[in-house]
């Protein structure tokens, strides 16, 4: 095995959490990701469909900003 691996696994590890706790900070300030204005739910009698695009847009625009930051050149 390669030390490097051992690192990588490590730091997304710690991205997997940090949005974990990103995610429970944001549900109890009743900001919940998924039910945003401009997502898609659609009910009927035994279907359900939801697609959460302005969830997706704003979780990419984030994600964006963030690399660009620790990525400039």
């Amino acid at each position: 095995m390669n030390a490097d691996f051992g690192k990588t696994l490590i730091i997304i590890g710690a991205i997997i959490m940090a949005a974990g706790v990103v995610y429970i900070i944001l549900s109890k300030t009743g900001i919940n990701l998924g039910k945003l204005p401009g997502d898609i739910h659609i009910k009927k009698d035994n279907f359900s469909f939801h697609f959460p695009i302005v969830t997706s847009i704003v979780i990419s625009i984030v994600i964006t900003l963030i690399l660009n930051f620790f990525f400039r050149k």
